[in-house]
């Protein structure tokens, strides 16, 4: 908690008061989606992945948001679990329009070139086999990340699971848009900048642990920051007193969807009440939520009647057209949505969605 304490009581300072007319809530589910993980046998994995696509599209595909727009799901697969026909089986749910694919990578003891080798070869693999990940208007090819095991540069106490401490400039040189990776508290992986939208940078030195601080995102000012810094997204972080330890303390808050904390009303609340926004945007309220969908363990929390409740509060608390409307967006549209009110812009949210970052060509079914 001394990591990231003073950074979420800064972060209640910042809260701005009561918005005129309906906020927007931009809702987002990034999955660490690990398909192999914990040795699981291949075939089984892939079994468990169209067992998994199918079931979401069945339980999900009959809600809408304000757009009209059903439930998104982010899968941030690893580059180091690569099978082919795994990632085949989320293409209904990408061509539907209820999932995206993006990056995830676990490395240990690595070096920046061979970090950087393992981006650039997963993100064209991801883009020219399989048609996931979209262009910008230049048509360079653009991606979003989640560092494995938390660690992004180098950020474990003890190095392991990472070893490049200056990952940020990386990432964004070959193609990431933005960080998808934190809250991981109460992992000490996590960033002192606590509930916020901020561009961060490689520390200074070589130093570890570059996106501790960063500029914050602004409406109507010029990207922050210098042309290696990097849009950092994060998910809500609190304390819960709602949910009591032994009565008396309050527990953490993370964003995570398990078997052990799925989702509630409840949460959902708390979540919208962290109001993560770009300030003078303050009606634009970002949520993105993770988990780790692949886990049995969570199977139920993310495919079953958990998160049917959850939607169902989305619908009616979060989605009344007067007090509120709601957004599903994937990784890469609240990116985009982060960009537009930085920009400066108002209204409907999800005229935006491929503002900067166009849909992959699997979602438009060019593939």
């Amino acid at each position: 908690m001394d990591r990231w304490l003073p950074g979420y009581l800064a972060a209640l300072a910042r809260r701005p008061p009561a918005v005129e007319g309906p906020r927007h809530l931009i809702f987002c589910v990034a999955d660490h989606f690990e398909p192999l993980g914990g040795g699981v046998p291949l075939a089984a994995a892939r079994a468990s992945v169209r067992d998994w696509s199918r079931a979401y599209a069945e339980r999900f595909s009959g809600l809408c948001d304000a757009d009209g727009r059903p439930p998104v799901h982010t899968f941030f697969y690893p580059a180091d679990e690569y099978d082919p026909a795994c990632l085949e089986a989320l293409a209904p749910l990408v061509t539907g329009g209820m999932g995206e694919v993006e990056v995830h990578l676990h490395h240990r003891h690595d070096t920046e070139a061979g970090f950087e080798q393992k981006l650039l070869g997963f993100r064209d693999v991801l883009h020219g086999e399989h048609g996931y990940l979209g262009p910008d208007a230049s048509g360079a090819v653009r991606y979003g990340f989640v560092h494995g095991n938390w660690a992004l540069c180098n950020s474990r106490p003890d190095g392991d699971w990472c070893g490049v401490n200056g990952e940020l400039g990386i990432l964004r040189r070959t193609g990431c848009y933005a960080d998808f990776t934190f809250p991981s508290a109460p992992s000490p992986t996590q960033p002192r900048l606590v509930n916020a939208l901020y561009y961060a940078r490689d520390a200074a030195g070589g130093r570890p642990r570059g996106h501790d601080r960063g500029v914050q995102v602004r409406a109507g000012a010029p990207p922050a920051g210098p042309d290696d810094a990097l849009l950092m997204i994060q998910g809500p972080l609190a304390l819960n007193w709602h949910w009591r330890k032994w009565g008396l303390l309050p527990r953490l808050e993370n964003a995570e969807l398990s078997g052990a904390n799925p989702p509630s009303p409840g949460r959902i609340d708390l979540w919208a009440a962290q109001q993560i926004h770009v300030p003078g945007r303050s009606d634009w309220v970002f949520v993105k939520v993770h988990t780790h969908g692949m886990n049995r363990a969570n199977r139920g929390a993310l495919l079953g009647d958990a998160m049917s409740a959850a939607h169902r509060h989305l619908q009616t608390v979060f989605n009344d057209g007067q007090a509120w409307r709601l957004h599903y967006v994937s990784a890469r549209e609240m990116a985009n949505l982060v960009h537009a009110a930085e920009a400066g812009r108002s209204g409907e949210p999800g005229a935006w969605r491929d503002a900067i970052v166009a849909a992959p060509p699997r979602r438009g079914g060019a593939n």
